[in-house]
């Protein structure tokens, strides 16, 4: 009897084995058959990603671009996500200010009588993007010769909360800036137009006139006025205050990036305030 209780007894014991050497398989086969799925995300970003930089530095700007907006959109989670969604803001600045035929803008043969300016209002764009994306120098231009001018408006979202403005194209961000807005909430909320621009204001304060070229002239380097008396879109002599609300209820920027916005956006494009 003590016998054949031994025997059972070890059959158990070789059977409660071969079950406990059977699960840790499976938990070791499983672990390796999640990695073997993971894998090929990661694997896919990590291509996109060299892929995309690799067409960038030989100055495949849009097939670039086309890379970095997959990689933000197929990889929302990724810690690298704003470093690309940048990436695709900083090309269309590039596409734009180039000479690169893209989507928004045409290749015009200019016309006998033709000026940068009437060009310009034509297709209500702005002399100086017209300039910079044809490296011309000066205002001269011969009849014959044909250059790309952009024919698709652009407008201007201003969110107070988050103190940004985007740049966009339809509905695509081409660009986000940081700006500064009012302090106790006072930039208006609403739609406006554009419907001065002055390169180098002049500032009219209570009191005094100042002038473009003195330190005190909190308009900075560019002024873009709303069809609301007093209210538009400026530069800074205070870059560090900016993603602060701070002003007087204009939208401030840094006066290379209200430079570069200026030289996009013409008299009447759209400007959109939200709280």
């Amino acid at each position: 009897m003590d016998r054949g209780w031994k025997v059972k007894k070890i059959i158990l014991i070789i059977i409660i084995a071969v079950v406990a050497l059977a699960g840790i398989t499976i938990f070791f086969s499983g672990r390796k058959i999640n990695k073997t799925v993971q894998a090929p995300g990661h694997s896919s970003a990590r291509s996109l990603s060299a892929q995309a930089r690799q067409l960038e530095s030989k100055g495949s700007l849009l097939e670039a671009k086309l890379f970095y907006q997959k990689l933000v959109n197929d990889f929302p989670e990724s810690p690298e996500v704003m470093s690309w969604q940048k990436k695709v803001e900083d090309i269309n600045i590039k596409l734009l200010f180039s000479p690169a035929l893209t989507p928004g803008s045409i290749i015009y043969q200019i016309r006998p009588g033709d000026t940068l300016n009437k060009i310009a209002r034509e297709h209500k764009t702005t002399t100086e993007l017209i300039m910079k994306s044809n490296n011309i120098n000066d205002s001269l231009i011969i009849p014959g010769r044909k250059i790309k001018v952009w024919n698709v408006p652009f407008s201007v979202f201003v969110d107070k909360s988050q103190n940004i403005l985007l740049l966009k194209n339809n509905e695509e961000v081409v660009k986000t800036y940081i700006v500064s807005t009012g302090k106790n909430n006072c930039t208006p909320v609403g739609t406006f137009k554009i419907v001065n621009k002055l390169a180098n204001p002049t500032w009219f304060k209570a009191g005094a006139v100042v002038p473009p070229e003195s330190a005190e002239n909190v308009l900075g380097t560019r002024w873009m006025g709303f069809n609301l008396a007093g209210y538009g879109i400026h530069g800074t002599i205070e870059p560090k205050e900016l993603g602060k609300q701070v002003t007087q209820g204009c939208v401030r920027m840094n006066n290379a990036e209200v430079e570069e916005l200026y030289a996009i956006i013409p008299q009447g494009t759209e400007v959109t305030i939200i709280e």
